[in-house]
């Protein structure tokens, strides 16, 4: 189902559509330690399948233009980035108006056993970052964030706070939260709380 048709219809909104963080992204200070960006309406397509199946990974490399990443890893090309979930799940994330087309090309190139879910409507990408930001997430999750054990392209679904998220680091200062929808006003509401002592900018 293409969860974002060009059509008329109800206009779609992210699950902080309520939070308006474009108001207080004009509106904030950017003297804070932590930055803060909801990366709205994105494409969020659910990929299962075997390393074994070559055609379920060649199609997705023929398609995507990279190779699907290995354990607690991620990959990225242009505007679409691909984590790793587990050893036959990963999450590939594209601009929401590409990703029922893209979902038709994978299936079009893939055979075997294999599925696609889009899940779109379900989760929501927020991006941290900021010379505080590691300590906010120090504070959310129990995983060792240290440069070490966690450098800059790394992938984790790990506890959030009282909820879960998957994690990935895409800078040195920044970190990437895919968060489902259901606990994405608890996951804004705990950020603004942890982010209280370095100061918190929302941008747009």
């Amino acid at each position: 189902m293409d969860q974002l048709p060009e059509t008329e219809g109800p206009r779609p909104e992210s699950p902080l559509c309520h939070a308006d963080l474009a108001s207080l992204a004009e509106q904030g200070s950017r003297e804070g330690g932590v930055r803060l960006q909801e990366q709205a309406l994105l494409g969020h397509l659910v990929l299962r399948g075997s390393l074994q199946n070559e055609s379920f990974v060649q199609g997705f490399a023929q398609v995507m233009g990279m190779a699907l990443p290995g354990a607690l890893e991620s990959a990225a090309a242009g505007d679409a980035s691909v984590r790793w979930i587990s050893p036959d799940e990963w999450l590939l994330i594209v601009p929401g108006k590409q990703a029922f087309s893209l979902e038709k090309q994978l299936r079009e190139v893939m055979a075997g056993h294999f599925s696609i879910a889009n899940v779109s409507g379900g989760q929501t990408v927020l991006v941290l970052a900021g010379q505080d930001a590691v300590n906010v997430l120090k504070k959310s999750t129990g995983y060792d964030l240290r440069d070490r054990n966690f450098p800059v392209g790394k992938v984790v679904t790990t506890t959030f706070a009282k909820t879960q998220a998957v994690i990935r680091r895409t800078g040195q200062q920044e970190w990437e939260l895919v968060v489902r929808r259901s606990f994405a006003d608890y996951v804004w509401l705990w950020l603004q709380d942890a982010s209280a002592e370095y100061g918190l900018t929302v941008t747009a």
